[in-house]
């Protein structure tokens, strides 16, 4: 290891960038569901070892020079390894976009890199010598993952805290301090093998023992998971019963292929089918659940498919589903502009008694940004419809239908959004329904359901997630599942949320601590530094 710190340290040009994107490529492999935790050991000291030997550069170059680089070239083969399954979205339309794939992924790498190599940057300006050097970067990246979270719409998948949620116990500690804030702790112990290597005259002792802190501290988180494991027993509720449907609809791809009749007729089979002898079909459930695109198409292009609907659900039965709304202005003759990706309530009479449309759309997936020139370039959002979906009003997520305990509605990523789900304190349960039949065959839908799964810990909700071919299933408020549906088969599921916890930590103080442990880390590298700086001169 000694080797690798003095080279990564003496590296520099195209050399120093391939060892970056190796090395991270190397940590994107801790990402859910991989979880190869070590790997961030092992990766992220050598970006700390490149930042001791980044030249120093002035005016605009300090920010956008080597510095910057070596934390782009680590974050784009981080990323690229991450977001590998993205490319699956190209396989659907296969032709050209096949070959497109690799260039798109590498480019979406790219962009999300950005903001890492802007972090290193800025850590850089305030490096030191010692062992709060680690503590400077882990602060920037922090605030790097922020920021993609939350700029141009935000893009939250893979924070790098999800690396130390592997298990139901280690899940536990984003009830206390976020995935943000499981995110600072995760670069602050990956980078303590940093202060091994070299030994620079310190004693063996001396340099092992934040790595053994490091060790200490997982194994404090994983203590304290399995405390809260064993010592909360959430009840389930008595007041509601759904039937989450698993149907298998394909047809989302290209409208066009979509039979309505055969579709209604599969969905309505699939939900009033007897899963053992002794179920009673629908007769004891309150709301039955279809997931997002389970019908590819609008409702007014098949106008019995409400009357169907109708004389399927028992009196005291509601069909929440996944169905394309278009908008319309009073008096107009047609639709007055893009569709809605929207969750409608439908009752036994076959009427629309609720609604949420979704707000937090998928750049390029469901809405192209900058269409004008994407356009030209022959780029399009993956959904059909050149115009893609319109945005709904987030305030309206949380859902209170006649009988039915208020829910948090959460359209298949908007529950990646930690800390901005909605009016939580309003609900009782989360409700996530989604489509991700896109990236059948890759990591990406076990990656999804269990971002969600961390969405529950952290409010303390029991979470019910239907999904289109998988994976479909519900939590319990600790994040555990109780009962699922196998990925890619066809089936009915029959759940029952829990009752809601007290409050968790998180849900009161949200990410305060957090941003008052990365100011008082930015404090803390600005004295270091300027206490450095005579030395250097």
């Amino acid at each position: 290891m000694t080797w690798l710190a003095e080279h990564a340290m003496l590296s520099h040009g195209w050399r120093r960038v391939v060892l970056l994107v190796m090395v991270g490529a190397l940590a994107g492999l801790s990402v859910p569901p991989l979880f190869v935790v070590p790997a961030l050991f092992v990766s992220f000291p050598v970006w700390v070892w490149c930042l001791d030997g980044a030249e120093r550069q002035r005016g605009w170059r300090g920010l956008f020079g080597p510095a910057f680089t070596i934390g782009f070239a680590f974050g784009w083969g981080y990323f690229t390894v991450a977001f590998h399954w993205l490319g699956a979205a190209f396989l659907v339309d296969g032709g050209i976009m096949i070959a497109l794939m690799p260039f798109a992924i590498l480019a979406l790498a790219a962009m999300i890199a950005f903001f890492w190599g802007l972090g290193s940057a800025l850590a850089h300006l305030l490096w030191s010598h010692g062992a709060w050097r680690i503590v400077t970067l882990a602060s920037f990246v922090t605030i790097a993952e922020w920021a993609r979270g939350h700029v141009l719409t935000g893009f939250p998948f893979d924070l790098l805290g999800y690396a130390l949620t592997p298990t139901d116990e280690m899940m536990q500690i984003t009830s206390v301090v976020g995935i943000y804030g499981l995110t600072l702790i995760a670069a602050l112990l990956a980078m303590t093998p940093a202060l091994i290597w070299p030994a620079d005259g310190r004693t063996l002792s001396r340099r092992l023992l934040p790595f053994f802190v490091a060790i200490g501290v997982l194994a404090a988180q994983l203590g304290y998971g399995y405390n809260r494991l064993l010592e909360t027993v959430p009840a389930e509720r008595t007041d509601i019963a759904m039937r989450l449907v698993q149907p298998l609809v394909y047809e989302h791809a290209d409208w066009g292929n979509a039979d309505p009749v055969a579709l209604i007729d599969r969905l309505l089979m699939i939900s009033d089918m007897r899963m053992d002898p002794t179920d009673q079909g629908l007769a004891d459930i309150t709301h039955l659940v279809w997931p997002e695109s389970s019908l590819p198409f609008f409702l007014s292009s098949y106008p019995d498919a409400l009357a169907r609907i109708a004389r399927l659900l028992p009196e005291q039965t509601t069909l929440l589903a996944g169905i394309p709304r278009q908008q319309f202005e009073p008096g107009a003759a047609g639709a007055s502009g893009p569709p809605f990706n929207a969750l409608l309530a439908i009752d036994t009479n076959g009427e629309i008694i609720a609604s949420y449309d979704k707000s937090h759309l998928v750049p390029f997936g469901e809405f192209l940004p900058f269409s004008g020139f994407f356009s030209r370039l022959g780029i399009k959002q993956f959904v059909p419809g050149a115009e893609g979906w319109a945005h709904g009003d987030g305030r309206r997520r949380l859902m209170s239908l006649p009988g039915t305990p208020a829910f948090l509605a959460l359209i298949c990523y908007e529950i990646l959004f930690s800390g901005d789900l909605g009016d939580v304190a309003g609900a009782q349960f989360l409700f996530n329904i989604t489509n991700d039949a896109w990236f059948d065959g890759s990591i990406g839908p076990a990656q999804h359901a269990h971002h969600a799964r961390v969405r529950a810990v952290e409010e303390g909700m029991s979470l019910i997630r239907a999904a289109n071919t998988g994976l479909t299933f519900a939590t319990d408020p600790l994040g555990r599942i109780t009962a699922q549906v196998a990925p890619l088969q066809m089936a009915a599921l029959d759940v029952q949320p829990h009752e809601r916890l007290q409050g968790t930590v998180f849900g009161q103080v949200r990410y305060w601590p957090l941003l008052i442990a990365l100011c008082a880390g930015v404090l803390i590298s600005v004295l270091v530094s300027r206490r450095e700086r005579p030395k250097r001169h």
